[in-house]
């Protein structure tokens, strides 16, 4: 027999979905010795944001069509495990009311989380699916990608993006706002185009400062304006020439409706968003004073992968973020990892009881070092600022869930126990991040005197939701005893258990 390695021991089958405005899409991949090699790839328009009713939630369509998509995508997940799966929604999951409702019948049938992720974060794994495309390229690039729903802009180097935007405007929601008769005229086509000019003028002068050699676009409507001017002999392959697009831009305007939209390169279910998409480039090649603007295959599926590639390694972007908000709102580094250890020692010694992850660990070490940001706005009530803080900054890396998540962590390690913001959990995460709050307390409270060493001689026992710490008897001085008094009550009057020696 062999001892050459299987398959198996060698490569990381990983997939990512991409559930869009316009489109939902599925990249499964095989990585191995650094690369990624696609083992299957499929595009669906669900077209969620066209699904969008007047009140802003989705119609029971709409719905309908999400779940049947994600119904045939789910026999290509049968081989990848779940920590190698990446779900993620974008502005039309961030913009409707009801898209709990679709994301927990969603969850249901594919088994698996589902994460929304913020503008920038979008614009942040588009910049890293396109750059991993365009390694061989040197030098400083304009990213763009024109979604459903909205459009991001990124430039950056290599692989470390410099400026990131994204900005309301898509070629769904523009159809629905100029052209939602059907009807195609220079006048409606002007009128998209200085919305998106208008939308433009927020980041315009500031990436012209910056600046960039290579002007790269992305995803389907610059994909489909690609294809329809190479189809027409009006440039290379891959590169669109700026009279090349003022040609089809009049083309279409001389179509004179949606119905009639038909063209070489272009695929007919893109027809109908195609002259919203293509008057929002116009609108970039103007704004920025563009001549020409090469296509990229990666894009956002790409970007998830090679970031789930980079996750819980010293190079998660999460890592990265948490240490960047440490070091704006200053920090005690040496108290914040007193605390880390202290709740990092009680996590070892019940996560068997309490089937606790090694995800779980990492977000309960994340909290701990991030639990004192809310006194750079106010020694009251801190860990109310310091929720605030993670819930809602950017934060490179992190879902919307994630941020709330460890938002809920830095709301709970003291005081009342927060109910109300537990709630708010997705229902499933629910009963482990009540456990995780209650182990981050138990290390602020030991390290309340912020001693020089972390406190981690205790012994922690769980049995269901009762806790049992045993300290050394040099340890039980009276602010300990006091402490640990006014906790157990805040556990009890939620229903929790916390007993001590005394």
């Amino acid at each position: 027999m062999s001892g050459k390695p299987t398959a198996t021991e060698t490569t990381r089958r990983l997939a990512a979905i991409d559930l869009g405005s316009n489109s939902f899409h599925l990249l499964v991949a095989n990585y191995q010795d650094g690369r990624l090699q696609v083992v299957a790839k499929m595009g669906e328009k669900v077209q969620l944001a066209a699904g969008l009713d007047a009140d802003e939630n989705f119609t029971p369509a709409a719905m309908e069509r999400a779940l049947g998509c994600l119904e045939r995508f789910a026999p290509f997940l049968a081989e990848v495990a779940p920590g190698d799966l990446r779900i993620v929604g974008t502005n039309a999951l961030r913009a409707a009311h009801n898209a709990h409702a679709l994301i927990e019948r969603a969850e249901a049938l594919i088994g698996h989380p589902i994460e929304i992720i913020g503008g920038r974060e979008e614009a942040r794994l588009i910049y890293l699916g396109a750059a991993h495309a365009l390694a061989e390229v040197h030098g400083r690039r304009l990213i763009v990608d024109i979604g459903g729903g909205s459009t991001e802009f990124i430039i950056g180097e290599d692989f470390e993006p410099q400026a990131l935007e994204s900005l309301h405007m898509g070629c769904v929601a523009y159809t629905g706002a100029f052209f939602a008769n059907g009807d195609i005229s220079e006048k409606r086509f002007r009128r998209a185009e200085m919305a998106a000019l208008s939308e433009l003028a927020n980041i315009q002068n500031g990436y012209r400062r910056l600046g960039w050699q290579d002007p790269i676009g992305s995803s389907g409507t610059i994909k489909a304006a690609a294809a329809v001017i190479a189809a027409h002999g009006e440039g290379d392959a891959g590169v669109i020439e700026r009279e090349a697009l003022l040609a089809l831009r009049k083309r279409l305007i001389n179509c004179g409706h949606l119905d009639k939209v038909a063209m070489e390169g272009l695929k007919e279910d893109r027809a109908r968003v195609f002259p919203a998409g293509v008057a929002i480039l116009c609108a970039v090649f103007e704004a920025f004073e563009l001549e020409r603007m090469r296509y990229s295959d990666g894009a956002l599926r790409e970007g998830v992968l090679y970031d789930l590639i980079g996750r819980n390694t010293p190079e998660d972007s999460r890592r990265h973020s948490v240490e960047q908000m440490m070091r704006r709102y200053s920090v005690d580094l040496a108290h914040a990892d007193n605390v880390e250890r202290s709740a990092l020692h009680a996590f070892d010694q019940v996560r068997e009881t309490w089937g606790l992850n090694p995800e779980q660990r990492l977000f309960l070490a994340w909290a701990a070092r991030l639990c004192e940001i809310g006194l750079a706005i106010s020694h009251s009530q801190f860990h109310r600022h310091g929720a605030y803080l993670l819930e809602y900054s950017d934060m490179p890396g992190f879902s919307r869930p994630e941020q709330q998540a460890l938002a809920f962590l830095v709301r709970a390690h003291r005081r009342k126990f927060p109910h109300k913001e537990l709630e708010a959990l997705p229902e499933a995460a629910r009963p482990a991040y009540a456990r995780l709050a209650r182990l981050l307390r138990l290390a602020v409270l030991l390290n309340h005197s912020r001693p020089e060493q972390a406190i981690d001689d205790f012994q922690l026992d769980a049995q269901e939701e009762t806790l049992t710490l045993t300290l050394p008897a040099t340890r039980l001085h009276p602010l300990v005893l006091n402490d640990l008094e006014e906790e157990s009550g805040y556990q009890r009057s939620v229903g929790l258990a916390l007993n001590y020696n005394e």
